[in-house]
Parts: C-alpha cells; sequence; structure tokens
C-alpha cells in the first residue's frame, strides 16, 4: 500500500484543500498492464469535528488493515463543516459532494461504480456518511456511521438548550442558520423515511456506537428509526467511548463488512 498526502487548488472552496489516500501500490508498481489499468474500489473517509485528513492514518493502522481488501481510501481535509455548504461560509457539501469525486478520479485509478464506492466516518464524519449516502444513495453501495452525530436536529436543540453563547453554538450557527432542518437534507431520520418510501436502491448501512459514548442516545433515535424501515442495517452497540481505541477496532469491523472481497 502506498500512502500519498496530496495537496490541491479547489475552485468551489477557493482554497488549497488536502486529502490523504491510501492506494494499493500494485496499481503503479512495475507489473502487467492489466494491473496499471485496475480501477480500484474506494472509500471515502470522513473525520470528526476539530480533525482533518490525517487523524485517520495517525491514530489507526488503517493503511495496513486496507491492504488485504486491495481498496483505495480517501481521507479529505474538510474543516468543522459537519459537511454542508454552510449559512456563512464556504460551500463544504457541494465540494464533498461534485469535486473531490472528480478529482479523486482525475488523479488516482479509483472505480466510479456505485459498487466499489463506499463512504464512512466517526463523529462529525458520521454525520457526513449518512448524509451523502442517504442524500444521493446511487453513488455508495454502503454507508457505515462510527460514533455518528446520526440526528441533528436533536443535537443542534439540546446543544442550544445547554448554552446560548459558546462558540459551539456560533460555529452551528454559521453552518446551520437559525431557521431550523427539520425536512431537510441535514435531518438523516427524515431522509431514512424519505427514501425507504421510494424505489431507489438502498445503499448498505452499518452502525456503531459505544454504550458509554456521549452520543449514544442520538445513535439509539437513529436505530429505532431504521428499524421502521426496509434498510438493511448491520449494528454494533457494545461497550466502548468516543475514542480511537474504540474506531480503531470499529474501522477493521466495516472492512470486513463491506461488499468487496480480499485481494
Amino acid at each position: 500500500m502506498a500512502l500519498i498526502q496530496c495537496d490541491f487548488s479547489s475552485e468551489v472552496l477557493s482554497k488549497s484543500v488536502s486529502m490523504n489516500v491510501i492506494l494499493p501500490q500494485k496499481s503503479f508498481s512495475n507489473v502487467d498492464q492489466k494491473s496499471k489499468s485496475k480501477k480500484y474500489p474506494t472509500l471515502f473517509l470522513l473525520h470528526g469535528f476539530s480533525d482533518n485528513h490525517t487523524k485517520w492514518t495517525r491514530n489507526t493502522s488503517l493503511e495496513r488493515y486496507s491492504e488485504d481488501f486491495g481498496i483505495a481510501v480517501v481521507m479529505p481535509a474538510l474543516d468543522n463543516s459537519y459537511y454542508t455548504d454552510m449559512k456563512d461560509g464556504n460551500k463544504y457539501w457541494t465540494f464533498l459532494t461534485e469535486e473531490l469525486p472528480f478529482v479523486s478520479r482525475c488523479l488516482f485509478p479509483l472505480s466510479d461504480k456505485r459498487e466499489d464506492n463506499f463512504v464512512a466516518g466517526n463523529s462529525m464524519g458520521g454525520f457526513g456518511a449518512l448524509k451523502w449516502g442517504l442524500n444521493i444513495p446511487d453513488q455508495f453501495a454502503a454507508i457505515a456511521s462510527l460514533s455518528g452525530v446520526t440526528d441533528m436536529v436533536f443535537h443542534l436543540e439540546k446543544s442550544r438548550q445547554e448554552s446560548e453563547e459558546n462558540d459551539k453554538n456560533k460555529s452551528l450557527s454559521l453552518i446551520f442558520g437559525n431557521d431550523g432542518i427539520t425536512q431537510t437534507s441535514n435531518d438523516l431520520l427524515w431522509k431514512l423515511e424519505q427514501l425507504d418510501n421510494t424505489s431507489q436502491i438502498k445503499p448498505l448501512l452499518y452502525q456503531a456506537c459505544g454504550t458509554e459514548d456521549f452520543l449514544y442516545e442520538h445513535n439509539m433515535r437513529f436505530f429505532h428509526k431504521c428499524e421502521q424501515t426496509g434498510f438493511n442495517l448491520t449494528t454494533n452497540f457494545g461497550p466502548g467511548d468516543h475514542t480511537w481505541k474504540y474506531w480503531d477496532q470499529r474501522i477493521q469491523d466495516v472492512l470486513e463488512w463491506l461488499p468487496i472481497s480480499k485481494s
């Protein structure tokens, strides 16, 4: 496997952005032409609040774990954006869903087939993964949320009740505004129900959250909503906290769960 740090200019964000990419090394080594022309299945892996594109590789053995599966992993830096076109700020959602996949596939041998593409994330990144996959289900075969913010409506209401003036609430207001997000692209429980009531193909879902995690209540709300739908959901709600020790274990489970074969 190769670990590549890539910096490029984003037209959507009007700034330089970074991503780390784990790539099967045989994609560019001196081997036969068939290997050189291969397009690899891809996991878009999103970071949490206050983190960046380096955290997954710094805090887990992801490069080693992914080697057995012949999968590329794209880890972009999207600041504290909640993967959203901000009410007062940059269009991170547009960058994530349009520019990032296009640039990634231009630079690296990544498959654009739905059955070869997956999205996952931890904490804020779990929200981003579910938001991306539930809003644009024809892009991904599977979605995984690890300790994700799975009920943003509840999260915003609870945050505002706890304190009106703290920096976190100011940041959330810049992102989501103050008019509420019920029945919008950020309302994941509504998106679950909406997608379930259509004939669109549904991604596989994986949801994990430790019972000691402060987001456990969020995850139970999402889980119970999902139980009322026809989604294929795999869960892991055993002991664990909001820590990299927990996510290091769960990302291994995610790789095993993804609908791909070991290389």
